[in-house]
């Protein structure tokens, strides 16, 4: 009988780390052990668990190759990746052991292959962004896409609702692009736009509309690197009360006139405020993929895809592609040596099953029209 694949899971004490050890405690050949800086924390979500992990009070801002002996694949759920360092990986490639994180830094994501060449020497694979974004998202365009003459363009858009749970370093992350330069791929060409800027509605099917402003992720470069769009590829998330998201889009102001260098600082008085009126708002959170261009028949094609996770549900959907990964590392089909973004590793169907068992709702919808008639679905 094989041996259980020894997982380490770093940041297990937070919003989506806490979430991913839930689900991986309910795995059959996995041994867990979860780590932060807190064992206080680490305890509380041990005991809600079906089967009990080992602990381990590791800093992922001071961990040595040492502390990772012995497991076989340790993932990175702490964050913010935003300006991160990289020692974890560091010594991931000391120790030999096999890396998985849920990244969304932009610069982080895209400095990851550099590490390509030290990981096939150390025998390990490396993977960055099993989240959402890049995961998920393109396993969702590969499907809705399919047989595609061309794309167009594509649109992908999160939503959380505002009851979701909130940790401080999601907040850190969208603070430290807030009101700064974002690059997206707009009208065929790249452009600068203000981050949180381009403050719109989303009509979201059978959820009805959202704030949605621009975001600075990893998702805009790989989109255009995957699926050459030839018109936009953009990225949206909204916070469901205008009180909020109109307040930190104002609040956006003084960065983009100069008068503030970010702000990441007010991270934790911002996240203090924001739960002052976690009540109010529901518990449904969303997600959205949109594409169009030249379907299988030369017609002009346009197709979405809507997830709708109620109940607080959603912040599980980031750790659905870490929880693959961990299959795959444990089934023996993991990646070959080497440093991947987490785009096109894995397809839909690794994602559905589980989206069924937590009660999410997910539909597809997708049209070929004349090339000459009006799009419906690309907003």
């Amino acid at each position: 009988m094989p041996s259980a694949l020894k997982v380490l899971i770093i940041g297990a004490s937070g919003v989506f780390g806490s979430r991913l050890a839930e689900l991986a405690s309910r795995e059959e050949g996995i041994e867990l052990t979860l780590a932060a800086r807190n064992l206080r924390k680490l305890e509380a979500v041990a005991r809600a668990l079906p089967r009990q992990p080992g602990l381990a009070r590791i800093d992922r801002d001071a961990v040595k190759s040492i502390d990772l002996v012995g497991y076989d694949l340790v993932i990175d759920a702490a964050g913010p990746f935003q300006s991160s360092h990289t020692k974890l990986i560091d010594a991931a490639i000391g120790a030999r052991v096999d890396y998985l994180d849920l990244a969304d830094g932009r610069e982080f994501v895209a400095g990851f292959p550099r590490f390509d060449k030290a990981a096939q020497d150390a025998g390990v694979a490396l993977v960055t962004g099993a989240s959402s974004i890049p995961a998920l998202s393109h396993a969702v365009v590969d499907e809705l896409t399919a047989g595609w003459q061309a794309i167009d363009a594509l649109r992908i858009g999160i939503y959380p609702g505002n009851r979701a749970p909130r940790g401080r370093s999601v907040v850190e992350a969208i603070l430290s692009y807030v009101g700064k330069p974002v690059r997206v791929f707009r009208e065929g060409e790249w452009q600068q736009v203000p981050g949180w800027g381009g403050l719109h509605r989303e009509d979201i099917p059978r959820i009805g509309k959202r704030w949605a402003s621009v975001c600075d992720t990893p998702e805009q470069d790989l989109l255009v690197e995957r699926y050459k769009p030839r018109q936009s590829a953009e990225f949206f998330a909204g916070l469901e009360l205008g009180l909020l998201h109109v307040g930190l889009w104002l609040c956006s102001l003084p960065v983009r006139w100069g008068w503030l260098k970010s702000l990441r600082p007010f991270a934790l008085p911002m996240l203090k405020l924001a739960e002052l009126v976690r009540l109010v708002g529901s518990d449904r959170g969303a997600m959205t993929v949109r594409a169009n261009g030249i379907g299988r028949s030369g017609q002009r094609a346009e197709a979405a895809w809507v997830l709708r996770a109620d109940a607080n549900r959603g912040p599980y959907v980031p750790v659905l592609a870490a929880l693959a990964m961990i299959r795959r590392f444990r089934e023996g089909s993991g990646p070959l040596p080497g440093a991947y973004v987490c785009s096109g590793l894995l397809d839909f169907c690794d994602f559905e099953g589980d989206m069924s068992r937590l009660g999410m709702e997910h539909w597809w919808e997708s049209d070929e029209v004349p090339a000459n008639a009006e799009s419906g679905l690309a907003a």
